[in-house]
């Protein structure tokens, strides 16, 4: 036999050495069995020596209902043993591999596994062979047609067409394909349509880095758009291989990307129902501007990496003058300022005015400064003291009353409070602008204003932060913002023009302070930062003029449309729904090249826009014909409606593009409101958690403000993948996982190919709703499941190769181990639906590897073995085994195939019979079947019988540990060579379990017989003690061919002679079963392998068993005797 077929679990009898512990969980009152581990065939030796232990009383048992998915390694005990047994299969391999014994002859006789199905997955090569033959026969197009169920839609969020795919997209996709198959079978029409975001920075600036200098001064806009749109849908098509080859079905035929024009044509047309709403407008607010990228950009174009440090500066703006309502400040002019705490000094050019709490206390103290110079612990080298604290003069500052303490000791001074005052009556005081020395006010901010951290004064810039933004306009402050695109000062700023604002004009504003001793102290300040997450560069904040879409307009329907919608998990509604309650209104202008225009035109003069229905239908129909270029090629008098055009030459056409988030963010509009089948709202969104703020909530505010509702009905989100060390994966570091190397392998020898199946068999594996990891550790165990996996599925089809549904066995006339075995099978398919339901796929692979790869395999497939290879070809238990085979193998190759298409698709074309479904079709893929219909009748099967074979699952595992133990020492000491020439005795003291143990002695159908359970050769007894057998007036189990049986009353006569290894085992601490060793009796089978006392008894198969010649005795069906 090959490695191959050893490690699929045809047969090796070295591992069948040990499964004989697969025993009961409370066993009863003294019974013996012969557990002679890796047998097949029955043999009817006596079992001897046993006695029964005496009980005060009669313990009941009480059998635990412990899960039927056990959770049992399988691993391989005693492996120094030098001699191992040996098996059917390897005896009827043994002549054609050389080995001369004699015992080949019968080799023809045994049923060995066939099939064609190989245990190496070849998945570098098979892989694209099946995805191959799904795309000649368009598989996925004749199944959504076929399927009468109803449409189900998930909506693809559209990935960046600018570079490859990480391991972000593969899990991002496989989860939609898991679904998307789920759903097939589940008789649903799957539209899925994938899509790609392709307008942008990202990708323009792609283009401007690939060009030299010269290039990039002869670059028209419409030379950018070209080469722009050239490299996005390059990318495209990459990008979509890679997809494809991780197993992902869709219409790949037909995706829709943000630079088609009837995408284009669907964002102009929800843009301008927003317009018609009110909801778009044009104002000067401040917002977020990236002085590298040139550009406004929108929250989530944000990112806020940590380690930033600001340089954080004190500084003091002296009073000028009180109202009336605040005379106790008279006292102490004109030596008395307003001291301030900013993180962006650069802002102070165009400070407008200072803000308080009302509510809060504020203190004006004397600053004592230390009779000598204020020097800076080591541990604040790098702060500096400002002129301020140097001078010696009497001086007094307003600061928040609680944060004097704070303030002491950061500045280094004594800080004496002379008076309090609350912030209501600073207001309107005046102070005096520290650079351009313009009186300005004293106003009430809002609750931004804090005493926990600053001095409880704000400067407030409206044209630089939102917070001041708000306050100007209730105080009609003046909007400053001396600051061009590139992030320098313009003239406004005066003596600091032409500065950058983030280097040399900062430090330029603090040096202007020091030296008119205005500054405090000056100090570097970590804290979190908004970088543009294009070109990983600080951002400011920039008064501009911008469109804006006005989320106040609908924030309390947006709020609303949430409650309505499924979250998964659950605590996404409560991310989404903060972001949006407290979100400031949407700035979607940009001042970039590669986009969709904003359809506006100026009035040459006024500069007011000109935007109206008219004017935005007719733009929408031309780029619905001609593509958005049309904007920048068509001359104004063509782009305006016919009523406007004999005044086109008093307007320009406008040069904002919208945000990509607003494209992206109207893909309702153009596929689920367009595409045949694709609903609105769409069934699910699923997406990484960063699209709270992005995708999500920008489809969210655009389908509410046009329509009312949500675009989707349930939304799921996964977290980031990560490395094997939970940290962030950066080429950087060296520690990217790229899933193209995973799939195909790698230059280094160390990237092995493992498959897209096996990728995705790691997705199904983790909690996507949390960030995972991924490794090569990881990996490697993935692999090592899906081998496992792999040769089960062999095993099934290799043991089906002469099977016919008309061969099936009824379910009444089935033993009770295949009936088991059939409740358990139902009940884990019900278990998976539920989870496939829930999108929990981690619970699947749970299931999958528990009663597939273990419970099954380590299980009733070792007992069945004896069945299907020595048990006779047409034999009803081998029948009835195969009965359960063919139900196992059609049901999970059924579940297995959302996750593993590939393996599932490569067992269905291996199918070694013709399966028909109930409406008479026959399958050519297997996603041409339905999801397996629940038979009620195997779930019917009886609970007493249910808790009695969960009861042997579950504890038999531990009882082989230490049966195999005694076996280990009994080859030690010589007493054996291989388990199959042991007996194993057990005794015990339960007299519930025992009577049962002792019905499955005498049934009379073979495969319940207690002895084909523990997989011995010698029938296994459950003995009565002499006065129960007198009791029962008949002979100990009649039935069954007994030779010779001794019942003791006790053990006390048993000695070492008799049984030299001996062991105990407590169940629960409470049961204890006594273990012994000793030879068996008779001889071994030439055919099976097993001993037993009939081998000799026959003239004409002197070397057989009694099974193995009434097997032989009989005529051999016509297959069977050609084989």
């Amino acid at each position: 036999m090959s490695s191959d077929d050893s490690s699929c679990g045809f047969i090796r009898s070295d591992k069948l050495d040990h499964v004989a512990s697969w025993v009961v969980a409370s066993v009863a009152t003294a019974f013996a069995l012969s557990l002679r581990n890796c047998s097949y065939v029955r043999n009817t030796t006596a079992l001897s020596l046993l006695r029964f232990r005496s009980s005060s009383t009669a313990k009941v048992l009480s059998l635990l209902d412990v899960t039927c998915y056990s959770t049992c390694s399988g691993v391989e005990y005693s492996s120094s043993s030098k001699r191992r047994s040996r098996g059917p299969v390897m005896a009827a391999k043994g002549k054609s591999e050389g080995d001369k014994q004699e015992d080949g002859k019968y080799k023809h006789t045994i049923d060995l596994p066939k099939t064609a199905f190989g245990l190496r997955a070849n998945s570098v090569v098979r892989e694209p062979e099946i995805q191959k033959m799904w795309d000649e026969n368009q598989v996925f197009r004749r199944v959504v047609s076929r399927n009468d169920g109803g449409s189900f839609v998930l909506h693809d969020g559209p990935p960046y067409a600018n570079g490859d795919l990480h391991m972000g997209h593969a899990m991002n996709k496989i989860l939609k394909d898991i679904i998307n198959r789920y759903k097939l079978l589940q008789n649903f029409q799957v539209h899925y349509v994938p899509g790609w975001d392709c307008h942008g920075l990202p990708i323009e600036l792609k283009v401007l880095q690939s060009l030299d200098q010269d290039s990039r001064k002869e670059l028209t806009p419409l030379k950018l758009r070209a080469k722009a749109a050239k490299f996005a849908k390059s990318t495209v098509k990459t990008q979509m291989a890679s997809f494809k080859r991780y197993g992902v079905w869709a219409d790949w035929d037909n995706p829709y990307l943000t630079l088609d024009p009837e995408y284009e044509a669907a964002q102009i047309e929800v843009f301008g129902q927003m317009v018609l709403q009110g909801y778009i407008y044009r104002g000067r607010k401040p917002v977020h501007w990236s002085p590298s990228s040139r550009t406004a950009l929108a929250e989530a174009e944000l990112e806020y990496p940590e380690g930033h440090i600001s340089k954080s500066m004190y500084a003091v703006f002296p009073l000028l003058s009180v109202p009336t309502s605040c005379k106790m400040l008279e006292d102490f002019l004109p030596n008395v300022g307003l001291a301030i705490w900013t993180t962006t000094p650069w802002t102070v050019p165009a400070n407008a005015a200072i803000a308080v709490n009302s509510k809060l206390q504020y203190a004006i103290v004397e600053v004592n400064s230390p009779s000598g110079d204020i020097s800076t612990s080591s541990a604040d080298k790098e702060k500096k003291v400002g002129n301020f604290l140097k001078n010696r003069d009497k001086q007094f500052l307003v600061v928040a009353l609680d944060l004097v303490p704070t303030l002491e000791a950061k500045w280094g001074v004594k800080l004496n409070v002379n008076a309090t005052i609350t912030g209501s009556e600073l207001e309107n005081c005046r102070y005096v602008h520290p650079i351009n020395n313009e009186q300005c006010p004293v106003v009430i901010g809002g609750d931004y204003i804090t005493t926990e951290s600053g001095t409880g004064l704000v400067h407030t810039a409206p044209g630089h932060g939102q917070e001041d933004y708000v306050t100007g306009l209730k105080y009609d402050l003046p909007m400053l913002s001396p600051v061009d695109d590139e992030g320098i000062f313009t003239e406004e700023a005066g003596r600091f023009r032409g500065l950058d604002v983030l280097g040399s004009g900062n430090a330029a504003v603090i040096e202007y302070l020091d030296n008119n001793s205005k500054l405090i102290i000056v100090e570097p300040y970590k804290h979190k930062y908004p970088y543009d997450w294009r070109t990983k560069k600080p951002t400011i904040f920039r008064a501009t003029e911008q469109w804006f879409a006005s989320v106040e307009g609908f924030r309390t329907a947006a709020m609303d449309a949430i409650n309505q919608v499924t979250w998964i998990p659950s605590q996404a509604e409560n991310r989404i729904s903060s972001m949006t309650s407290v979100r400031s209104d949407w700035c979607i202008s940009r001042q970039r090249t590669w986009g969709v225009p904003i359809p506006v035109f100026y009035h040459v003069d006024s500069k007011e826009p000109l935007m109206n229905k008219e004017t935005i239908d007719h733009i929408k129909a031309i780029i619905s014909q001609k593509g958005s270029d049309a904007w920048w090629y068509m001359p104004v008098e063509e782009l305006l409606p016919e009523k406007y055009r004999n005044e086109a030459s008093r307007y320009v056409k406008g040069t904002d593009t919208m945000d990509v988030w607003f494209d992206s963010g109207s893909s309702w509009a153009a596929v689920l409101g367009k595409r045949n089948g694709a609903s609105y709202p769409a069934d699910l969104y699923l997406e990484g958690t960063d699209q709270h703020r992005g995708w999500f909530q920008s489809s969210l505010l655009t389908s509410v403000a046009t329509n009312g509702k949500a675009p989707y009905h349930g939304v799921v989100t996964h977290g980031f993948v990560l490395d094997e060390k939970g940290f962030k994966m950066s080429k950087s570091l060296g520690n990217v996982v790229d899933p193209k190397t995973v799939i195909e392998g790698g230059k280094d020898p160390k990237d092995i190919a493992f498959g897209a199946d096996v990728l995705r068999l790691w997705v199904s594996s983790v909690d996507y709703t949390s960030d995972v990891t991924i490794g090569t550790t990881v990996l490697r165990q993935m692999s090592d499941i899906y081998r496992k996996l792999r040769g089960t599925l062999r095993f099934l089809l290799g043991n089906l190769h002469d099977w016919k549904p008309i061969y099936a066995v009824p379910h009444s006339e089935l033993p009770m181990i295949d009936r088991y075995a059939l409740f358990q099978l139902e009940s884990i398919v019900k278990n998976i639906q539920e989870s496939y339901d829930s999108y929990q796929f981690f619970k699947i692979f749970q299931i999958i590897q528990r009663f597939v790869v273990v419970d099954l395999s380590n299980f009733y497939l070792d007992i069945a073995k004896d069945r299907l290879y020595v048990g006779g070809s047409m034999s009803a238990t081998r029948r009835s085994c195969q009965t359960v085979l063919a139900a196992h193998l059609l049901s999970i190759v059924r579940v297995i195939a959302p996750i593993l298409p590939h393996l599932a698709e490569d067992v269905w074309q291996h199918l070694p019979f013709q399966f028909t479904a109930e409406d008479g079709h026959v399958a050519s893929s297997v996603f041409e079947l339905r999801w397996p219909v629940l038979n009620q009748r195997y779930l019917d099967f009886p609970e007493e019988e249910v808790i009695f074979w969960r009861t042997i699952l579950e504890h038999l595992y531990q009882l082989r540990t230490e049966v195999n133990r005694v076996l280990e020492n009994a080859r030690t000491t010589k007493l054996i060579g291989s388990s199959l020439e042991a007996k194993v005795l057990l005794n015990s003291s339960d007299i519930s379990m025992v009577t049962r143990l002792a019905d499955m002695c005498a049934s009379e159908n073979d495969a319940d017989a207690l002895h084909r359970i523990f997989l011995t050769s010698q029938d296994v007894i459950t003995c009565l003690t002499r006065r129960e057998v007198e009791a029962k007036d008949q002979q100990p189990f009649p039935h069954i061919n007994v030779y010779r049986v001794q019942i003791l009353s006790s053990l006390v006569n048993v000695t070492s002679e008799d049984i030299p290894c001996t062991g105990e085992y407590l169940i629960e601490g409470k049961s204890e079963i006594w273990i012994g060793v000793s030879r068996a009796n008779g001889s071994k089978c030439e055919r099976c392998w097993n001993f037993s006392p009939q081998v000799g008894n026959y003239r004409d198969h002197p070397s057989l068993c009694g099974r193995c010649h009434n097997i032989i005795s009989q005529p051999l069906p016509a297959m069977a005797a050609a084989s």
